[in-house]
C-alpha cells in the first residue's frame, strides 16, 4: 500500500532536485559565460576587473569566485546522475527523514571538494601569472609546458586510478552521514577529473569554447563509464593530442 506515495514521492523529489541543480547550474553559466565573452571581446564589461597588473586581495577574491563558479557550473551537470541515484535510495529506504535536506547535504559535501580544488586552481594561477608563463588571455604560453599538461591528463586516462574512481563516482551511496558521502564523491570526481581541468590552462581559463567541451566530455565520460574502454580511446586521443602540439 505504500508503494504508490512512495513512487509518488520519488518522482516529487527528482522534479524538485532536478529544479535546483539547473538553476544553480544556469546561474554560473549565466556569470561565467558573459565574462568569457566579454574577456575575448572589450573587456569593458564584467571581464574590466581582470585588467589588472597588481592582484590584490580583491582580486585574487574574485579570482578564487570566478573559479569557484567556473568548477560548480562545470562539474554539477556530471554528478546530476549521482545525485539523483542518492535521492532514490534515501526515499526508498523506510526509515528515512528529511530526504531533500540529505540529498542537498549531499550535493553540498560534493561542492565543496571542487571549491577547495578551486583555491588550488586560483593559487596555481596566480603563480604562473607571476612567472610569466600565463598570458593576460590566460593561456599557458610555454608550448612544451602545455603539451606537458596534455600529455599527462592523456597518461591518467590509462591508469587504473583514473578508472576506480570513476566507478565510485557512478556509486556515491555509502553508510556515512549525506554531506560526508558528498564528499568522498567529490574526492572521487576530483581523483578522476583533476587533470583534465588542467586542461584549462591550455585552451584558455576563460576560453568559453573551451570550457563547453571540458564540460561535455566530462560528461559524456560519466554517462559512458560503464564502457571499459572508453577512457582508454579518450586517454590515446589526449596524447595524440599532446605529440601533435610538439610538432
Amino acid at each position: 500500500m505504500t508503494s504508490i506515495p512512495n513512487k509518488g514521492r520519488l518522482s516529487r523529489d527528482r522534479w524538485l532536485v532536478g529544479a535546483t541543480l539547473a538553476a544553480v547550474i544556469a546561474l554560473c553559466w549565466g556569470w561565467i559565460a558573459p565574462m568569457a565573452l566579454d574577456m575575448y571581446g572589450p573587456m569593458t564589461g564584467c571581464s574590466a576587473w581582470m585588467m589588472t597588473r597588481t592582484w590584490d586581495f580583491t582580486h585574487q577574491a574574485l579570482l578564487f569566485a570566478m573559479w569557484a563558479v567556473m568548477m560548480i557550473g562545470m562539474m554539477l551537470p556530471s554528478a546530476a546522475p549521482a545525485v539523483f541515484l542518492y535521492a532514490s535510495v534515501v526515499r526508498r529506504n523506510a526509515e528515512s527523514e528529511r530526504v531533500l535536506a540529505r540529498v542537498f547535504a549531499f550535493a553540498a559535501g560534493y561542492l565543496v571538494v571542487w571549491t577547495i580544488f578551486s583555491l588550488i586552481a586560483t593559487a596555481l594561477q596566480l603563480g604562473l601569472t607571476k612567472a610569466s608563463l600565463l598570458s593576460p588571455m590566460m593561456e599557458l604560453r610555454g608550448r612544451w609546458f602545455g603539451a606537458g599538461l596534455v600529455l599527462i591528463a592523456g597518461a591518467y586516462q590509462l591508469t587504473p586510478w583514473k578508472r576506480k574512481c570513476l566507478e565510485c563516482c557512478r556509486c556515491p551511496v555509502d553508510h556515512a552521514g549525506a554531506f560526508q558521502s558528498g564528499m568522498r564523491n567529490g574526492i572521487s570526481c576530483l581523483g578522476c577529473c583533476w587533470a583534465l581541468m588542467l586542461l584549462l590552462f591550455v585552451g584558455g581559463v576563460m576560453n568559453l569554447w573551451w570550457l563547453s567541451a571540458l564540460t561535455i566530455f566530462v560528461v559524456l565520460e560519466k554517462l559512458t563509464a560503464h564502457w571499459s574502454q572508453g577512457t582508454r580511446l579518450s586517454g590515446v586521443l589526449v596524447l595524440a593530442a599532446g605529440v601533435w602540439s610538439l610538432r
